[in-house]
């Protein structure tokens, strides 16, 4: 079990914020967007700390009209997207294979309501059985995120763990896994343990985020210290990214987090 700092916790720009994690101890530190960099510059700041940049989104920067198609209000669920979202891939890929980052995560847009939902589950398994063939000759991990819709992303398709699960089935890729985000399947659906544990298999990466409030472990209803043995004692290798906001200063808050993750023997 590896953790990523929030790059949102330190305020900075992104090669400031890289910095910052490295300053506090962090092996990495996640900030999913990209197309603004100086990708030289941010392989350099990462190289010269030593910090692994752990997941970018799926984004274009030589078309930013691509951005706005791939967005929930439209995405992967219809059709019109999939070549969009195949260049936009390729484009992420080059910029994730020069920055060294492990996994490109992927959102599927709202639930249509012109079509079934089982036709909308066929669109975007075929899209991603597209992606996932680029994903396996490159040796990447493309990461599909359920969200809430009660709080953050109302109307948007995926949203349950068994909905995931079936689809990653679908896609049949050792390359295309979930990311369980814990705040979000909290709300969703509770139960987080079990689906973790029956699921480990399918799960890429993990975000990180207490409920209510979506702040760091601890402020919220969900027992970390559990979740956290759960999903050290089946084995899991990869990262869990903090993915929320901070009630205490960074050195405190720091503090809290070894507390809560250095009796699990892990970095």
């Amino acid at each position: 079990m590896k953790f990523s700092a929030a790059g949102g916790w330190f305020g900075g720009d992104w090669y400031q914020n890289v910095r910052a994690g490295a300053k506090y101890g962090f092996q990495a530190v996640e900030q999913l967007g990209w197309s603004h960099l100086d990708l030289a510059k941010a392989k350099a700041t990462l190289d010269e700390t030593g910090v692994t940049s752990t997941c970018i989104i799926i984004q274009s920067r030589e078309n930013p009209d691509y951005n706005k198609q791939m967005a929930w209000t439209h995405g992967m669920v219809w059709e019109d997207t999939r070549q969009i979202f195949i260049e936009s891939f390729k484009e992420s890929l080059a910029a994730a294979k020069i920055m060294g980052v492990p996994n490109i995560c992927a959102t599927v847009g709202n639930l249509r309501d012109d079509v079934s939902s089982e036709e909308q589950f066929d669109i975007c398994v075929g899209t991603l059985k597209e992606l996932a063939k680029i994903a396996e000759a490159e040796g990447i991990m493309i990461v599909l995120e359920p969200l809430n819709i009660l709080v953050n992303h109302m109307g948007y398709y995926l949203v349950t763990t068994e909905q995931a699960v079936a689809m990653i089935k679908a896609v049949d890729s050792p390359n295309c896994k979930i990311l369980f985000d814990i705040y979000h399947q909290q709300i969703s659906e509770g139960n987080v343990i079990r689906n973790i544990q029956n699921n480990i298999d399918l799960i890429g990466h993990f975000h990180i985020g207490d409920n209510p409030g979506r702040n760091e472990p601890g402020t919220g209803e969900i027992n970390y210290a559990n979740v956290f043995k759960a999903i050290r004692d089946k084995g899991y290798d990869r990262y869990l990214a903090f993915e929320c906001g901070r009630t205490v200063p960074v050195p405190e808050l720091m503090v809290n987090m070894h507390n809560l993750i250095d009796p699990f023997d892990v970095k």
